[in-house]
This record gives structure tokens, C-alpha cells and sequence, in this order.
């Protein structure tokens, strides 16, 4: 269920269901946004900024995002001082945005509408190689010793799984950001892996 209205933090990122993203937040609009959501156990959303910056700033245009996002669960918490946050999200269901308004203190909300989670599509066989690279670079991080902390995904693994594996690469890739939004808008998780089993082989990595 999403909450209604839908407090907006809009972020020069794609946030992809089941993905990962740490926020290091000091603006008093997402401090409280934040808190609430801590003490609720409520989501925000996370739209992708299409004009302006995450940060206000005099002058600065007014700030514009893209109309489908993602809910992001705070899942690690931590006060290091006064007036700082370090969290740590992950990426739940997407939504489209239907209507978008900015309080006086600068936070934005939204009426959404739910969209469809991808649904479970086992790899083709002639797809494996994608999850095979992705396999070999966590293999590559352990044989460097980093721990798992420090990586940018997290297990469960769904190596069978089109929708997990395909966003965990539109992650990992250095994709821009309307790339990055196109696949993540994508509903058929299967063509969204062979866009990125494309990708990888342009890249030299599958």
C-alpha cells in the first residue's frame, strides 16, 4: 500500500526496486521527511531530477523530476550529529506520479498510482552469460577482499530472476541517467535483460 499523498525526494539517481542507496541528508525538509518516515515506518518516493539540483540553492531553477519512481524504505538509521542523517534505503514498488505539489518548506508531495511489480521470469539459456558476469565480479570483489558491506548489492540472490538480475546491472553500469530511467520504466522484465545483455556486450563484459 502507498501512502497518499507520497512525500518526493527528488535525487540525480534511479533508484530500482530491491536496489540499494545510502543518503547522507542535512536539508531540514528531508530531515523531518525522514524522521517521520523513522518513526511511522512509512516509505518516501524517489523521483529522478530532470532540472534543478538536490540541493536548494538561491537562484537555483526550480526543480523538476521525472513522473515514475520509486518507494525507498529506510532500512539503516543513524544520528552521527545534530542535523545530519546517514541512512541507508532500499528500493520497493514503482509508481507513476499523478499530481505533484511543493509545500511552503520546500518538500514535495504526490497523489501515485501503483505500478505492477515485475513478474517472475526465469534467464533464458541464451541470457545466462549475464548472470554468469555478474557472479564473476562478486567473485572479483571477494578475491580483492571487500567486504560485503561495502558492496553495492546486497543477497538475496536471484540469479534465475530477469527483473532482479537486469536491475542490478542498470545499476552497477555506467549508464546515463534517461538510460538508466528508460529501463527502469520498462514492464517487461525479460526485454529489459536482453537491453542490458546488449549493454554488457557493448562494454566488453558479457
Amino acid at each position: 500500500m502507498i501512502p497518499s499523498p507520497l512525500p518526493l525526494f527528488p535525487l540525480s539517481t534511479v533508484l530500482y526496486p530491491g536496489g540499494r542507496l545510502p543518503l547522507r541528508i542535512f536539508e531540514v525538509r528531508y530531515l523531518d521527511l525522514i524522521g517521520q518516515c523513522q518513526r511511522e515506518g512509512r516509505p518516501f518516493g524517489v523521483v529522478a531530477l530532470h532540472q534543478g539540483s538536490e540541493v536548494r540553492r538561491a537562484g537555483a531553477p526550480t526543480e523538476e523530476f521525472l513522473q515514475v519512481g520509486t518507494l525507498a524504505h529506510v532500512r539503516q538509521f543513524e544520528r552521527p550529529q545534530p542535523g545530519l542523517l546517514h541512512i541507508v534505503c532500499e528500493g520497493g514498488a514503482r509508481f507513476r506520479v499523478q499530481a505533484a505539489r511543493q509545500l511552503p518548506h520546500g518538500l514535495w508531495t504526490a497523489d501515485v498510482e501503483a505500478l505492477p511489480d515485475d513478474a517472475p521470469v526465469a534467464v533464458p539459456e541464451d541470457l545466462r552469460q549475464v548472470a554468469t558476469a555478474l557472479e564473476q565480479l562478486l567473485d572479483s570483489w571477494r578475491a580483492r577482499a571487500i567486504p560485503e558491506a561495502q558492496w553495492p548489492l546486497r543477497a538475496p540472490w536471484r540469479w534465475d530472476d530477469c527483473g532482479w538480475l537486469a536491475n542490478r546491472w542498470c545499476e552497477l553500469l555506467p549508464l546515463p541517467l534517461a538510460v538508466k530511467q528508460q529501463l527502469m520504466e520498462l514492464d517487461n522484465p525479460l526485454v529489459r535483460l536482453e537491453l542490458v545483455g546488449d549493454l554488457l556486450a557493448r562494454h566488453g563484459q558479457a
